[in-house]
């Protein structure tokens, strides 16, 4: 049984792209619906059994009716196909009352043949062309479902977590109770699992995450542990497979060098014991390239300009960035406008932000992208850049600035439904 296992679309990320005329869409949407084709082409021209998509098909909760019909349109492909998809609700692509609708659930409403869409912990068996497939499904988990019980308001943040990893274990184990074990079965789960690296998904996530373990999704009982919601490719476990398929394409420069893609699954029935195999195949998503340029001198604007035309092989078609380092009194020397132009010849596909540096220079020169300057995760980021913090002042600063970043949205936004 052949199995594509992928996750975090998050469909809709413009940033660092620009309107493409054809399609009205920014091109960096057009990146990620590249990389969603082409996991649909693999499915159906490769003979895979079924896909598995581990949630936060959206950017947000409230995505374009254009990105809604761009998503439907390789759903359905993949349905007409006979390859069936299963996908979870993850925590972007849950409204902010419990009572609406996720943008994924009107698959479920349509009851579209081969597309099964997971909001709430449960089990279901996918038809393949191989035999049955049982699935048990974990999506994202709010903590709202406690706090609206009464005997957990007054629960700490550490006891409320304590309590819904015992809600998740216990879940699971119902429905793995109930499983048939002579038939393969997979758990598809949104979740932040104990042991993994966690990456740029943390500047993007909304809401706080409750992180579980191993033990708690009862990973034994499965063929394979499909997840989701972490953006780093990752195996938290080999036996079963424990797999983070991270998103197939790059957000921002905290994902540089991270390979982007899915995960081919290969379970083994045909054995007296069922056997699975995996392994990560990457796509050609965009790339991300920080160019680090030391201008010493009494000339730094010819350093970097020659500095530019030797890296034009690793800058053409890339996000980049640029970070250059003059000597003290020399800030001035160096047009971050005639940067840009030399980085814009040398084919640059877009330029992040260009930052003049010196050792004496408290504050850096930099020149931003009108969209990533309202971004405040994103100008946390940079902040902390400039910064001569230790790396662990530096994860403190950031989880804390995230987390005064995320309530501020949830703020507006609830301000934004009342009025």
């Amino acid at each position: 049984m052949k199995l594509i296992h992928f996750s975090d679309l998050h469909l809709g990320i413009d940033s660092h792209g620009s309107l493409d005329p054809e399609t009205g869409l920014s091109t960096r949407v057009l990146d990620f619906l590249r990389a969603f084709d082409t996991i649909v082409d693999r499915a159906i021209g490769g003979g895979y059994d079924a896909v598995l998509f581990t949630g936060d098909a959206f950017k947000n909760r409230d995505p374009s009716p254009t990105l809604q019909r761009e998503f439907a349109r390789r759903i359905l492909r993949l349905a007409q196909s006979s390859v069936p998809i299963a996908m979870l609700v993850g925590n972007h692509d849950l409204p902010n009352m419990a009572s609406r609708a996720t943008p994924v659930e009107l698959y479920k409403v349509l009851e579209i043949p081969g597309v099964h869409v997971s909001r709430n912990i449960e089990s279901f068996v996918l038809r393949t062309k191989s035999g049955p497939l049982q699935v048990i499904a974990l999506p994202w988990i709010t903590r709202s479902l406690l706090l609206n019980l009464d005997m957990y308001r007054d629960m700490t943040d550490e006891e409320l977590d304590r309590e819904q990893r015992r809600m998740v274990s216990q879940a699971v184990s119902e429905e793995l109770d109930a499983l048939d074990p002579s038939l393969p079965a997979v758990l598809m789960a949104h979740v932040s699992l104990q042991g993994a690296t966690l990456g740029y998904e943390q500047s993007i996530m909304l809401g706080r995450d409750v992180t579980v373990g191993r033990d708690d999704l009862h990973a034994r009982g499965f063929d394979y542990v499909a997840l989701g919601h972490i953006h780093k490719h990752q195996v938290i476990g080999t036996h079963p497979p424990v797999v983070y398929a991270g998103s197939p394409e790059r957000v921002d420069f905290g994902e540089e060098h991270e390979p982007k893609g899915y995960v081919d699954v290969e379970i083994d029935t045909t054995g007296p014991q069922r056997e699975t195999s995996f392994n990560f195949v990457a796509l050609p998503a965009r790339r991300f390239e920080s160019i680090r340029i030391t201008a010493a001198g009494d000339s730094p604007d010819r350093v970097v300009l020659k500095e530019i035309e030797r890296e034009s092989g690793r800058i053409r078609d890339a996000v980049v960035r640029c970070i250059v380092q003059v000597d003290p009194g020399r800030e001035s020397s160096v047009s971050p406008v005639e940067i840009r132009r030399a980085l814009q010849a040398a084919g640059a596909y877009s330029i992040a932000y260009v930052t003049i540096e010196s050792d004496t220079v408290s504050r850096a020169r930099t020149e931003l992208d009108e969209e990533i300057a309202r971004d405040a995760a994103t100008m946390l980021d940079r902040w902390l850049e400039q910064k001569k913090y230790d790396a662990a002042l530096k994860e403190r600063v950031r989880s804390m600035g995230l987390e005064m970043i995320t309530q501020h949205r949830q703020d507006t936004e609830g301000r934004g439904e009342g009025g």
